[in-house]
């Protein structure tokens, strides 16, 4: 196309892309941090989705397989009546057994173990897998499959005996594969899966023992609703105190822990690509900065403003869908190893895992990010005059007011698909709000930096005296060095706040001061005999004894007015005493570890109206008050019951706590057994441990011994594999911080070159320069320090208390170090940052203005 046309009827996209190709560096000279942000951020999206949509995926179509079946019925305390049963039956092929803590022993060895009784028919669907490769159906007679954790705490081999109970039995395989695993929750022991009449037979179901019998049923028809038989049972046995699981919600903690991970990480992928997307406001710049001779001879050659868009914008794509690629590519590439992080924990599907829904998404947000920070400065770029922009070093460029109208839809679009793809829109909605509230306030404070650096006396010493004029001269990058700087500074007090909020959930939540051994299922009419037991080798032990049960809450609220439990849509948020059948005692006295807050206990051996204390917190969460009632479901039977007073209850102690406690009147005819917590001297020896140990199995081989030391320890490694992907999720918006502050430095420096230059030329000295350079961004970055500080651990609060639900525990300390280290950082990049300026050339560069 001729000059002359071009200047009558512009260029058209094949020409401008001719030009724009021509143009741009292979390496992206000019453009690294934009690809460089967008990278960040896509990857970050990308790896998170796949994984996200990876494990969702699997929870949906293995759902039968998760759960053993379609549909779970499971009743503590009691097997299922044969009414029950035979309404089961109706649906379907219906598989049974029983899940307890059981002792498992030899001669030389005890170890608790999760004892798993299962049919004939077992699994009903999936596999279950041996370490030889054979594909076993239930074991029979006396034949037991065991974890592998079993054997080597027994110290036997596939073929030795050892007993549960009072029952003899053969280790005939090694479980490699328990379809069902994840669906069965958290464990207090390796898993021994026998036959259903197995702990009848060993003695260890009695009445009162604690103990589930779940029954899992394979509908005839496929097409059934889970849900309506769920209600339909439910109308049938009313006071049965059935608790369902259905395929659809095969494993709910793994649900809720997924999603609240993927709405974590996907924030924190936000928050990098909101960070990033300063940085390519910075990058984009800079530039089109560098570029400015370019652009004054395509509009001196008669280039229309439109043309110089059109060419800028096809190299800013181009980048943009470069670092975009690049993203969803290492996305991809990094899932397998979080699956291999995750194997066993979660059900992940092994390899490279194409998931196209979350990678159109992580390539949509890095495609609109990219361009919604970029159309200002590229905007602003095509409608300058070509001599202003061939002088753009000493006269500021004026701002198009179109830009803003750009930049302001293109953050829309973020906000909109952020909130369309959301499972959480009010999280996502306030973190939205909360990122745009933090732009805003670190752009006033830039200007209220530079208000007040030119209000200010000016200092005697001329380099502080420059780094204040510097910081309010006209052109000067203070807004954007603000909002980088924040930004970036504010991401490390997120990561070291966090972090360190998790470690103090770890100190806090798993206690140094724990009994050494809780035992289950002990007899009323054995417990002096056992405290003499534990007390006879060891008389300063302290063993505390109460009675243990479960039930089910039917229907609570006022009087004459209650809600039944079974009728709810769905359980209130904190009100998960409501969910299913839990723990409940019965006591005279207030439980150690308790406070009552509101009403009053009851005198001991009260002989009234049956009464009840229950936790404050789930009070308030399900709406109950002293004086209202609840209607117990407790093996088969109904107790009404008043309560009485509300509890503030210590839950960080490893001692006995109970939403429920009941006055003795109101359940202790129902039969129960005894649970004990042994708490041993310091000096007592590992030897003298193990001897107690068997002596409890071999004295009492129905009860169930747990050493408290291996439940700490897995909960403490739960804990910290929540802290790794929270630490690994925060270092990417880290990481992007760091990326915008190198940027914002980069294009200050670029802008600087010229003022350096005039320094150096009236006799400035190297140190001088870089004196200068220090002292305004230590002002800068000093004023900033607060606000990064209210910023990040704001978001962090959020993070642990809102999303997490753990307790708001940073360790300030390591935080005001990590603030420290971060400064220290800035200061390091700014005179790294400067070095280059020591080496222009003065001919050079006055001769470019």
């Amino acid at each position: 196309m001729s000059a002359d046309s071009a200047a009558t009827h512009g260029l058209g996209w094949a020409d401008a892309w001719n030009i724009a190709r021509r143009d741009l560096n292979a390496r992206f000279k000019g453009l690294r941090l934009l690809l460089v942000c967008i990278f960040l951020g896509t990857a970050a999206l990308a790896a998170i989705g796949t994984l996200t949509a990876s494990i969702e995926r699997e929870l949906e179509s293995s759902g039968r397989e998760l759960l053993g079946g379609d549909l779970e019925v499971e009743v503590w305390q009691r097997d299922l009546s044969s009414d029950e049963l035979a309404t089961l039956s109706e649906y379907g092929e219906v598989s049974g057994g029983y899940r307890l803590q059981a002792m498992a022993s030899t001669d030389d060895a005890a170890a608790p173990v999760e004892l798993k009784s299962v049919e004939d028919n077992y699994p009903l669907f999936g596999t279950l897998t041996l370490t030889d490769g054979t594909k076993a159906t239930a074991p029979s007679g006396n034949n037991a499959y065991l974890a592998q954790g079993a054997l080597d705490r027994l110290g036997i081999e596939v073929g030795d005996s050892f007993r549960v109970g009072t029952m003899s039995m053969v280790a005939a395989g090694v479980i490699a594969n328990e379809p069902d695993r994840l669906s069965e929750g958290f464990q207090l022991g390796p898993t021994v899966i026998v036959d259903k009449n197995v702990p009848i037979d060993a003695g260890l179901l009695q009445p009162g023992s604690l103990y589930q019998s779940k029954y899992r049923i394979a509908f005839d028809d496929a097409g059934v609703d889970p849900e309506g038989v769920e209600e339909a049972l439910t109308e049938a046995f009313p006071n049965a105190g059935f608790d369902f699981r259905n395929r659809d919600r095969a494993s709910p903690g793994a649900d809720r822990f997924v999603t609240r991970m993927s709405d974590f990480l996907t924030l924190v992928g936000l928050a990098a690509l909101v960070i990033a997307g300063i940085g390519i406001a910075g990058g984009v710049s800079s530039y089109l900065d560098q570029r400015r001779a370019s652009i004054a001879t395509l509009k001196v050659l008669g280039a229309s403003s439109r043309d110089i868009v059109r060419i800028y914008a096809l190299q800013i794509a181009v980048a943009a869908v470069v670092g975009s690629a690049l993203g969803l590519a290492t996305g991809v590439l990094v899932t397998p190893f979080l699956g291999m992080a995750l194997e066993g924990l979660l059900p992940v599907e092994g390899g490279f895992v194409i998931e196209p829904a979350p990678l159109l998404l992580a390539g949509g947000y890095g495609i609109l990010v990219a361009f919604a920070f970029a159309s200002a400065p590229l905007l602003r770029a095509r409608s300058f005059p070509a001599m202003a922009l061939m002088r753009s070093r000493i006269v500021p460029l004026s701002r198009d007011k179109r830009a803003l109208f750009a930049t302001a839809a293109g953050l829309v679009a973020i906000c909109v698909l952020a909130l369309v793809t959301s499972s959480q829109v009010l999280l996502t909605a306030g973190f939205l709000v909360g990122a745009g509230l933090a732009l805003l306030a670190l752009a006033a404070l830039g200007l209220g930096l530079q208000y007040a650096a030119r209000k200010l006396p000016r200092p005697s010493n001329p380099l502080l005296r420059s780094a204040l004029a510097n910081i309010h001269r006209p052109g000067a990058p203070t807004s954007a060095l603000v909002t980088a700087l924040g930004f970036g500074l504010a991401a490390f007090v997120l990561l070291a706040a966090i972090q360190s909020a998790i470690d103090g959930n770890i100190q806090s939540r798993v206690p140094k001061e724990a009994p050494d051994y809780v035992v289950i299922d002990l007899a009323p009419e054995n417990e002096a005999q056992f405290t003499e037991l534990v007390t006879s080798p060891f008389p300063d032990a302290v063993v505390r004894t109460v009675p243990t049960m479960r039930g089910a809450v039917l229907a609570f609220g006022p009087e004459g007015d209650m809600q039944r439990t079974a009728d709810l849509e769905e359980i209130p948020d904190g009100a998960w005493a409501l969910r299913g059948e839990r723990g409940i005692t019965y006591s005279d006295t207030a439980p150690d570890g308790s406070r009552v807050v509101e009403g009053s206990w009851w005198s001991p051996f009260h002989t009234g109206e049956p009464l009840v204390s229950i936790d404050k917190e789930f009070a308030d969460a399900a709406g109950l008050e002293v004086g209202d009632m609840l209607t117990m479901g407790i093996l088969g039977q109904t107790r009404d019951v008043r309560i009485a007073n509300l509890r503030e209850i210590d839950w960080e102690t490893m001692g006995f706590n109970f939403t429920m406690v009941f006055s003795r009147n109101a359940i202790s005819d129902v039969p129960h057994k005894l649970s004990a917590t042994i708490d041993l001297p310091d000096g007592a020896s590992t030897q003298e441990r193990a001897e107690l140990l068997r002596a409890m199995v071999r004295e009492y081989p129905s009860s169930s011994v747990v050493e408290v030391g291996d439940v700490l320890v897995q909960a403490a490694t739960l804990l910290e594999q929540v802290g790794l992907a929270t630490l690994a999720a925060a270092a990417v918006a880290v990481l992007a911080g760091l990326a915008v502050l190198m940027g914002a430095i980069a294009a200050a420096r670029a802008a600087r070159t010229y003022d350096t230059v005039v320094l150096r030329v009236m006799g400035a000295s190297r140190r001088q320069i870089l004196g200068l350079q220090l002292a305004e961004y230590g002002l800068i970055a000093g004023a900033l320090a607060l606000v990064a500080l209210a910023l990040g651990s704001g978001l962090a609060w959020v993070i642990i208390t809102q999303l997490f639900e753990f307790d708001w525990l940073p360790d300030w300390g390591v935080v005001l170090a990590v603030l420290g280290m971060g400064l220290a950082m800035v200061l390091a990049f700014a005179l790294g940052g400067s070095l280059p300026l020591l080496r222009a050339k003065p001919a050079q560069a006055l001769r470019e203005l």
